[in-house]
């Protein structure tokens, strides 16, 4: 039985090393392919700087240039801060569907020692009453930030 294992983990290290320098040759590639479409991209510009400044003369050209790129990147800022907040809300219903996926498997995983224990179906019952109880109280209770009564400022 040790010498299949020992062959399993052998074969399972092996492979691990494949994947890693695979994925590390991998990463290699994609940087230079990187790297020669950025100096392709500034070459790019730069041409198009040459043949505006040929046509409207360098000052203009790089006025323009360099407004253009401004508003490129306010406008990459702009939709960046309005998307944050949604990527907020995502993350917090991820966090709170995971959390709640968690607890389900957890109290699944306890009952049946539950139900063998002294206490059997009361052990469960107090708790899941006590639960229910305390969603009915904040599903009927504002919280004070929310309220829209509140005029004063603080």
């Amino acid at each position: 039985m040790g010498m299949l294992a020992s062959l399993i983990s052998g074969l399972a290290s092996g492979e691990a090393v494949a994947a890693v320098r695979r994925a590390r040759r991998a990463a290699i590639v994609y940087a230079l392919a990187a790297l020669a479409a950025l100096c392709g991209l500034g070459f790019l510009v730069g041409a198009a700087y040459v043949w505006v400044a040929g046509h409207y003369g360098p000052m203009a050209a790089c006025l323009g240039f360099g407004v253009g790129f401004l508003a490129i990147a306010g406008l990459l800022l702009l939709v960046h801060r309005l998307s944050a907040g949604a990527r907020a809300q995502r993350r917090v219903r991820r966090r709170t569907a995971d959390l709640k996926a968690v607890g389900i498997t957890a109290a699944l995983a306890a009952l049946p020692a539950l139900l063998k224990g002294k206490g059997g179906l009361g052990t469960i019952l107090a708790p899941a009453i006590a639960l229910a109880a305390y969603a009915i109280y904040r599903e009927n209770t504002k919280p004070a930030a929310d309220d829209p009564d509140d005029g004063e400022a603080k």
